[in-house]
Formats: structure tokens, C-alpha cells, sequence
């Protein structure tokens, strides 16, 4: 500010407020983006709020009728609007709006184009990837349900589950699912829903729409909210062919809310049958065991050692005295013939003694020494030599070669 003020002479509130507009009317036209809410019209003017679709940041805009009516086609309430503005001041009442010059409503193809761009981004960062996504527990104890108010997704994901599993329990928000403030009413309704610990489990539900109606189910606000949540999150938005951001950031994804109820809860009827199918096969496979093991059992019983064992211990002694009869008879046949076998030996030895050689007419002579003497001229001349006979033993004297025997008397 320019002027100086001081508390002594300060400027009236006239002239402040004209300077503001002043300055404000210095900004010019300008192209804005929003999306309207609050939409009325009285007489000629039609009156609306533009927010923000991200920040929670809005203005008011004033249109002429004429103005208004051009935009083909007519903006509604929630409707996402590029609109050409001047911004004006009323000094009178100090405050602050814009003035509509032209509206243009945003076509599919450019939301589908900024979708696709937040989609690209969110994707970046990582939001996306099936690594962070949750199993849902196998039965819950509460569902949490975010719906519109009287809706039949609501009535489609209640009925369905109760039908499926009666006895589950519903923590049931109904907040607003298009429009300007769907966005933070579903988010509130998120935050409160995960910050319950009785929840396991949070049902996202919408019967479906156009593309316009599906928007705050791609807000990048809601869309980072449901990534924060420590609860896993069933996202049930339309149907097949709908796909709004929200499906690719949930845990699970739900063609419709009906969908989501068979995912959730599970089948009261099929886990009853399950349970008889996995009874009968235990049943079975017990069965099946137990009659091998009788059969080896009664194969068991049915061997000679089982059946008859006093049976088998007289055969196994009778095995024992025959191999004790049959070492005898081995034994003693060996002692037989080595006792022949002696016999003979020792009439051998009998028969080649120097006494039986004595006892069939034969000699022995041996020098003084005991030597045998084998040849005569192994005898000196005189010497004494011994004879043995069979009786008796005499000593004689070895005479030269050349001496005459001695006549016989």
C-alpha cells in the first residue's frame, strides 16, 4: 500500500474498499476450472459455486442467464466446467465474485485425458501395484459399507450377504456418491470406518452411472485416502464396463455391489458342503487306512510263529536235536577213524623198531660210543664193538681183514 496510515489518520473504509477493487480490477479476464455446485438461479442471473476438485478451495460465480443457457450441454450441479470470468468487487458490501462471460462444459474426451494423467501419476508413485494390495478375511466380523443414502447398492450388498451368511454384521455409512460434496463425505465416511477396529473389511458401493456421475470415485484425494488405509477396501463402483480410479487402488475389485457381497462374505451353504466333502474324504482315506492295517494285521496273525507258536518252538527244538544227533554221529565218525588211523600208525611204527628188525634174526653192532656201524672198514682194527641180539648184547674184537678166521671146533 502506498498511502500511509497511521492510527491518527487513518483511511475510511470507503476509500480501502475502492482500492481493493481498484486493484482487483487490474487482474482482467481469466479461463478458470472448476466444478459447480450450490446451482440456483433468480430472474435473469444464475448464481453457482466453482470448487475446487482437488483443494477445498471455492468461489461464487455470477452468470447472466443468457450466458448460462449457451453452454450446450446445460451444466448441473457436480458438473465439471471451464468458465471465462472477471472478477469483481462490490465496495457496497465489501465482497468478492466473478462474473460468468462464457461457460464451457468439459468434454468426456478432456476428463478422459486428465484421468488418464492422474492415473499415469498415481501409477508412478506406486499406488497401483498388486504387492500392496490386501487379502480380505476369510469371514469378517463387520463390514464396513460406504453407500448412498437408500440406495440400492445398499439394499443389493445387505440382502446378498445376509442371504450368503446370516449372521454377518454391517457398519453402514450413507453419505453422497456424485455431486460436489460426494467427495469428502465418502472420505470422511472412510476415515471413520477404518479408524473402527471392529471393522475387517470396507465396501466402497455405487449402482453405477455416467461418467460425470463416477468422477469423486477418481478424485485424487479419495484415491490417496483408500491407499492410506490400514483396512483392506472393496472397491464397487457401476459395473463391468465402469472403471474409475478408486477400482484400481482397492484391495479387491467388484463388477457390481452384488459382487462385492460374494466376495466378502462367503457362503454360508458352500462352506457347509465343503465341510461335508472334506468329512467324507477324511472319512475315506481313514477308512481305506485302517482296513490295510487290519489286513496286515489278520496276514500277521494268520503266519505258523503268530497262529501255532507252541508249534513253532517244538519244530525249532526238533531242528535242535536233530543238528545235536547229527554233530554226534559226525564227531564220533571222526574219532573212529582217527583212532584206525593210530592203529595203523602205531603197527607201522611197530614194524620198522630196531626190535622187531632184532626179532627176525637180525644184528646190531655199535662202537663203544653208540654209534651204529654200517660198514666194516669204518672199524679199526681191535676195537671193542657191541652186538645187540634179540636177548642179550655181546662184545667183541674187531680182527684185521687179513687174518684168517679162527676154525670152527
Amino acid at each position: 500500500m502506498t498511502t500511509k496510515t497511521t492510527p491518527e489518520s487513518p483511511l475510511p473504509i470507503r476509500t480501502v474498499l475502492q482500492m481493493v477493487g481498484g486493484w482487483i480490477g487490474k487482474l482482467g479476464t481469466v479461463w478458470v476450472e472448476g466444478q459447480i455446485t450450490d446451482l440456483s438461479a433468480r430472474g435473469g442471473t444464475v448464481f453457482l459455486t466453482l470448487r475446487d476438485p482437488v483443494a477445498n478451495v471455492s468461489a461464487r460465480v455470477t452468470a447472466p442467464r443468457g450466458v448460462y443457457e449457451a453452454a450446450v450441454p446445460r451444466p448441473a450441479d457436480g458438473a465439471r466446467v471451464v468458465v471465462h470470468v472477471k472478477p469483481d468487487f462490490w465496495v457496497n458490501r465489501g465482497s468478492f465474485a466473478f462474473t460468468a462471460l462464457e461457460i464451457r462444459p468439459v468434454g468426456v474426451g478432456e476428463l478422459l485425458a486428465r484421468l488418464e494423467r492422474l492415473r499415469q501419476l498415481l501409477a508412478a508413485e506406486g499406488l497401483f501395484n498388486a504387492d500392496r494390495k490386501r487379502r480380505l478375511p476369510f469371514l469378517p466380523g463387520t463390514v464396513g459399507l460406504i453407500c448412498g443414502r437408500d440406495s440400492a447398492a445398499e439394499r443389493d450388498v445387505l440382502e446378498n450377504s445376509r442371504r450368503r451368511w446370516p449372521a454377518v454384521r454391517f457398519t453402514v455409512e450413507e453419505v453422497a456418491v456424485q455431486g460436489p460434496y460426494a467427495v469428502g463425505e465418502v472420505t470422511e465416511a472412510l476415515r471413520k470406518l477404518d479408524a473402527d477396529s471392529s471393522v475387517d473389511v470396507i465396501v466402497i458401493a455405487r449402482g453405477g452411472g455416467s461418467l460425470e456421475d463416477l468422477l469423486p470415485f477418481s478424485d485424487e484425494t479419495l484415491v490417496r485416502a483408500v491407499a492410506g488405509c490400514r483396512t483392506p477396501v472393496v472397491s464397487a463402483i457401476g459395473h463391468e464396463q465402469d472403471s474409475p480410479l478408486l477400482d484400481l487402488v482397492a484391495d479387491v475389485r467388484a463388477s457390481t455391489p452384488t459382487d462385492a457381497a460374494k466376495k466378502v462374505v462367503p457362503d454360508v451353504g458352500e462352506q457347509l458342503t465343503l465341510v461335508r466333502q472334506l468329512r467324507d474324504r477324511g472319512r475315506r482315506v481313514l477308512g481305506g487306512w485302517l482296513d490295510r492295517e487290519m489286513s496286515w494285521l489278520t496276514s500277521a496273525r494268520s503266519r505258523p510263529s503268530l497262529a501255532d507258536p507252541v508249534r513253532e518252538l517244538e519244530r525249532r527244538a526238533e531242528q535242535v536235536d536233530a543238528l545235536r544227533e547229527r554233530a554226534r554221529r559226525s564227531l564220533s565218525g571222526s574219532l573212529d577213524r582217527a583212532e584206525d588211523s593210530m592203529t595203523h600208525l602205531r603197527a607201522r611204527l611197530v614194524s620198522l623198531s630196531p626190535a622187531a628188525t632184532l626179532e627176525r634174526g637180525y644184528a646190531i653192532v655199535q662202537d663203544l660210543s653208540g654209534d651204529v656201524v654200517r660198514l666194516a672198514k669204518d672199524v679199526p682194527p681191535g676195537a671193542l664193538l657191541t652186538i645187540r641180539l634179540t636177548d642179550d648184547r655181546l662184545t667183541v674184537r674187531a680182527e684185521p681183514r687179513d687174518a684168517e678166521p679162527p676154525e670152527r671146533p
